[in-house]
C-alpha cells in the first residue's frame, strides 16, 4: 500500500471541486476548521501531534488570510518539518514572506498567465473609462444631475486615444497582454520600464526607457508590477512629482505600490487627472475621499472575477500541488525561489505512480 501524503487546504473551493476530487488519488487532504483563528491554526501547527503535525504540502488562497492571517515569519517557523510546499492561488503572493520559507527550505508556487487575460480586460476598460473622464458621468447620473448640470451631467470632456503616450510599468505577462489589447485603439507610443530591459521579442514594441522617463513622458501610466518590499509605494510624492500634469494613473496590480495619501493630495491639486484602480492600499478598506472623486473610477477587485478564469487559476492551483507530490516541483514556483539549488533536488512525494 502506497501511503498518500497529507495536503492542507486553506480555504473553499470554488470551481475546482472536480480538480480536488482526482488530487485525492495521490493526497489525502485536509481541510481547517471554519471557525480557525489565525490563533488556533499557529497552535495547532506547532503541535507535534496534531492533525497538521505530518503535512506535506499547503494549500492556500487569498481569502484564507481572514482565518490565518499573512504567511509571514511566525507562520513559517510555525510549519512542520514535514512541509516541503506551499502553493498560493493568484498570480500575486504578497500575503506570503517567501524569505523565511525559503530559509526553511519551503517552495513556494502561483498561477502566473492564468489570469492575463481578465486582468487585462479590467485594465483596459479601467483606462478608457479614466481616458474618456466616464467615472464623473457615472456618478453624476447616479445623483441625478443630469440632465439639469448639462452636457454629459456636467462631466469634463475626456479624450481620444491619439496622440497619448502610455507607459507600462512592468512588462510581465500581464503587462504584453495589455499592450495587444490597447494598441487597434491607436495610441502614439508605447513605453515601458522594467528592472531589466526584455529580450526583443517580449517588447511588443514598446520602447524601454528609464523610470524617471516613464514618469516625464507618460500621459497614462499602466501599473503591473508584483507588491513586495522592493516596490511598495513606488509611486509615492517624489515620483508624482516627475509626472506629466494631468497623467491619468491606471492600477490593477496591487495597491500598495501606490502611497494611497500622496495620490490624493495628487488629485486634488490637479496633477493627476483621473485614477483608474481595481486594487487599494488597505482593501477592503478605501479612503472615503477616493471613492468619492468624480475623477477616481474604482472596482471592489474583480480584475480576475470570471468563472472561466477563477476555474482556471483554481485547476492550475491544484496541479501546483500535484506537481510537488508527483515530481517533488511546483508547476510555477515563485522567482525568488526558482534558482534555489536544493529546489533541483527535491525529490517526490510517492515513490510509486498512482
Amino acid at each position: 500500500m502506497i501511503l498518500k501524503p497529507l495536503v492542507l487546504r486553506l480555504g473553499p473551493v470554488g470551481f475546482a471541486k472536480e480538480a480536488w476530487h482526482s488530487l485525492e488519488k495521490v493526497a489525502n487532504v485536509v481541510t481547517l476548521n471554519e471557525d480557525a483563528t489565525r490563533e488556533s491554526f499557529l497552535k495547532e501547527l506547532r503541535d507535534p501531534n496534531g492533525k497538521f503535525s505530518k503535512v506535506r504540502v499547503i494549500a492556500r488562497t487569498f481569502d484564507s488570510a481572514q482565518q490565518t492571517g499573512r504567511f509571514d515569519r511566525e507562520v513559517a517557523e510555525a510549519l512542520p518539518s514535514s512541509v516541503v510546499g506551499v502553493c498560493h492561488l493568484g498570480a500575486g503572493y504578497d500575503q506570503i514572506d517567501t524569505t523565511p520559507l525559503k530559509e526553511r527550505g519551503i517552495q513556494v508556487t502561483h498561477v502566473p498567465g492564468a489570469v492575463n487575460n481578465a486582468t487585462a480586460d479590467t485594465h483596459v476598460f479601467l483606462l478608457l473609462g479614466a481616458l474618456r473622464n466616464f467615472s464623473a458621468g457615472i456618478k453624476s447620473l447616479q445623483k441625478g444631475d443630469w440632465p439639469a448640470k448639462g452636457h454629459a451631467g456636467g462631466a469634463e470632456w475626456g479624450h481620444d486615444p491619439e496622440g497619448h503616450v502610455v507607459g507600462i510599468l512592468g512588462l510581465g505577462g500581464i503587462g504584453r497582454t495589455i499592450v495587444d489589447r490597447l494598441k487597434p485603439f491607436g495610441f502614439k507610443k508605447f513605453i515601458y520600464h522594467n528592472r531589466r530591459r526584455v529580450s526583443p521579442e517580449l517588447e511588443k514594441g514598446c520602447e524601454y526607457v528609464s523610470f524617471d522617463e516613464l514618469l516625464n513622458q507618460a500621459d497614462i501610466i499602466s501599473i503591473n508590477i508584483p507588491l513586495n518590499s522592493n516596490t511598495r509605494h513606488t509611486i509615492n510624492a517624489d515620483a508624482l512629482a516627475k509626472m506629466k500634469d494631468g497623467v491619468i494613473i491606471v492600477n490593477t496590480a496591487r495597491g500598495g505600490v501606490i502611497d494611497e495619501k500622496a495620490l490624493i493630495e495628487s488629485l486634488k491639486a490637479g496633477k493627476v487627472s483621473n485614477f483608474a484602480a481595481d486594487v487599494f492600499e488597505h482593501e477592503p478598506e478605501v479612503p472615503q475621499e477616493l471613492k468619492e472623486m468624480p475623477q477616481v473610477l474604482a472596482l471592489p477587485h474583480m480584475g480576475t472575477a470570471t468563472v472561466e478564469t477563477a476555474k482556471h487559476m483554481e485547476e492550475f492551483h491544484v496541479s501546483n500541488v500535484e506537481s510537488i507530490i508527483r515530481t517533488g516541483k511546483g508547476r510555477a514556483v515563485v522567482p525568488e525561489i526558482i534558482d534555489e539549488e536544493w529546489l533541483k533536488d527535491s525529490k517526490p512525494l510517492i515513490n510509486t505512480p498512482l
